[in-house]
């Protein structure tokens, strides 16, 4: 990677320019993931930032395991026979059960 510098007083600077992406919204599992590769993946960190990929990949692990958590939470809820005739009959017992 070749990257050009200008000087600013006594400092250079990277001449650098990012891409126009679009910027997702990232939940709690890519808070969580960015506050985990910070601490103990500095190298990907850094790599992601650098490359301006941070924020796409914090949104791809985000729906991932959002999409994981929706799959357990009904495949548990169907093994519990939880379901909406259940709500609908007895909704504290819904609620417990799936608290």
């Amino acid at each position: 990677m070749n990257i050009s510098y200008t000087r600013k007083g006594d400092y250079l600077l990277p001449n650098l320019i990012l891409k126009d992406k679009e910027q997702f919204n990232i939940g709690k599992y890519g808070l969580l993931r960015l506050e985990y590769i910070k601490k103990y993946k500095l190298g990907l960190y850094f790599d992601l930032l650098v490359n301006d990929n941070l924020n796409e990949y914090l949104h791809n692990i985000d729906t991932t395991v959002m999409e994981k958590v929706q799959k357990l939470i009904t495949e548990l809820a169907q093994k519990e026979n939880i379901n909406e005739q259940l709500k609908e009959n007895n909704q504290m017992l819904w609620v417990s059960k799936m608290n």
